[in-house]
């Protein structure tokens, strides 16, 4: 399996109502340090399925620009995630990846 596939593989493990930072999910895939490498993997998708919403940067924040940051911030809201100004509140909402 490629590193596209390991990435997308665990973001799928992320449920409804839970959000991951792009760092967890590159450590959590067996690739640390290339957490700016998650968002590639993520966009590289074809899949309707795949929550590429849960995934934020560190410290809970939206890293899309403009109308897709937007959006993506609208379906964690709709999925009750809270925010605290521009950041997801992580507190009980961090999923935590099993090794």
């Amino acid at each position: 399996m490629g590193y596209f596939e390991d990435i997308q593989k665990k973001v799928l493990k992320i449920p409804r109502g839970k959000v991951s930072t792009y760092g967890s999910v590159a450590r959590a895939a067996g690739h640390p340090g290339t957490a700016r490498q998650v968002a590639w993997a993520l966009r590289a998708s074809k899949s309707k399925r795949l929550p590429w919403h849960r995934v934020l940067g560190a410290g809970g924040k939206i890293l899309l620009p403009g109308e897709a940051g937007q959006h993506q911030r609208m379906l964690l809201e709709v999925e009750g995630i809270p925010f605290r100004g521009n950041r997801a509140d992580l507190k009980d909402r961090e999923f935590r990846f099993r090794q």
